[in-house]
């Protein structure tokens, strides 16, 4: 009884730290990726500034930091594991400080190896905040961490999407990619604050391993769902949105003025970056109180009932809220199958390995995404490929209402 409660006060005690160390991480990637974030925005608009010779290597460079980082998720688990959690994350802002600045050259080889380096310095980062979540947190608070960490980086995007359209208006890329790189040298001072030990994983014996059988039940489902996920809302979405506001509502007058699909596009993916910073915290507090299963399967059940909205004629107002219902529900969908993941890492013998696979699985299922939109595009047109979206939404949800989920408090749901 004393031992535990001696645990629990070294816990409380940690618990500022971990969060303060969380945060510090979260400005650390914002910083990083202002220069990404930047590039969806104005590479469409400015390739051949950037020394492109057509559009369809704007989409290359756009999408081979996702290929990439599947085959590097396993050798940056390895570095985590040998060498610790700093050394990685100065390796990531030094990488993202040198791909950010050579966005200023022109080429589209060059292009494509800095778009190579940022895949490895992102790679870095993520599962670098995985490790650090994983090791400072408990049940009790890991999806508040989470929430925290996912929506606070994403200022990152937003000031980069906002910014870079200013910059380059302005200067062009050039200028752009410099400013950025400059402010991402800041990166340096936060990895400091950090403890240099998270990210090694040390083999745990007794309790706290977890079985074969248990990896194969529970971990595989955790890791197809992360996958489904992040195929259905970071692929699948995302490159389809703009062809979906197109197809329904072809001309959109605003005070007189016509607005093309591509804006609106953009403002509705923007508005996410906006409502990230408290909304994922807050749904990642949720969970923690009232149980991760609980709030997914109704994060799912709502977006199947949206992506299947998104699929008939709409007014246009209504069209635009169900479009910004996809996005909140991905908001929430993100920050709890990411803190369903770190809870499975939480009972491994080694939790670097398990947020590794896991990162794979998402970053495979963002970069399938795009090609099975376009396919299904082609072949069944946009209105059957979201039914069919929110279709097997609605099966992974009965999925996941027969499964045993863990709760906050490490429980086991009905």
């Amino acid at each position: 009884m004393k031992r535990m409660e001696h645990m629990s006060k070294q816990r409380k005690m940690h618990a500022p730290r971990g969060k303060t160390e969380v945060i510090m991480l979260a400005m650390v990637t914002a910083l990083c990726m202002m220069g990404d974030s930047m590039l969806y925005v104005v590479l469409p608009l400015y390739w051949q500034e950037a020394g492109l010779d057509s559009l369809w290597q704007v989409g290359v460079l756009l999408s081979i930091n996702r290929f990439i980082r599947v085959p590097l998720n396993p050798l940056v688990s390895k570095w985590y594991e040998h060498s610790g959690g700093r050394s990685g994350l100065l390796l990531a802002v030094v990488l993202a400080v040198v791909s950010t600045a050579a966005y200023s050259l022109q080429g589209f080889w060059l292009w494509l190896i800095m778009r190579g380096l940022w895949g490895l310095a992102w790679t870095f980062l993520r599962l670098g905040a995985y490790s650090l979540i994983v090791e400072v947190s408990d049940d009790g608070n890991r999806g508040h961490l989470m929430g925290l960490y996912n929506g606070l980086y994403r200022l990152g995007s937003l000031v980069g999407m906002v910014g870079g359209a200013i910059l380059a208006a302005w200067g062009g890329i050039t200028v752009a990619s410099l400013v950025f790189a400059v402010a991402s040298l800041l990166a340096f001072f936060p990895v400091l604050f950090i403890r240099p030990s998270f990210g090694t994983a040390p083999n745990r014996t007794g309790r706290e391993a977890v079985s074969p059988f248990h990896w194969k039940k529970s971990m595989a489902v955790t890791m197809l769902t992360g996958l489904f996920v992040a195929m259905c809302f970071q692929g699948m979405f995302t490159a389809s949105l703009s062809r979906l506001i197109e197809y329904f509502h072809p001309t959109i007058l605003v005070s007189g003025l016509v607005v093309g699909a591509a804006v609106l596009a953009g403002v509705v993916q923007g508005v996410r970056w906006l409502w990230e910073p408290w909304a994922a915290p807050w749904f990642g507090r949720l969970s923690d109180r009232y149980g991760r299963r609980r709030l997914f399967v109704m994060a799912m059940l709502a977006a199947s009932v949206l992506f299947g909205s998104a699929a008939i004629s709409l007014p246009l107002s209504l069209f635009l809220l169900v479009l910004l219902g996809i996005q909140f529900s991905a908001t929430i969908l993100t920050t709890v199958m990411d803190t369903l993941a770190a809870d499975e890492a939480a009972r491994m013998s080694n939790r670097s390995s398990t947020m590794m696979v896991y990162s794979v699985m998402t970053d495979l299922g963002a970069a399938l995404g795009p090609l099975l939109a376009f396919w299904l595009e082609e072949g069944i047109g946009l209105p059957f490929m979201y039914a069919g979206i929110s279709f097997s939404l609605l099966l992974v949800t009965f999925g996941w209402l027969g499964k045993r989920g863990v709760t906050a408090h490490g429980s086991q749901d009905a």
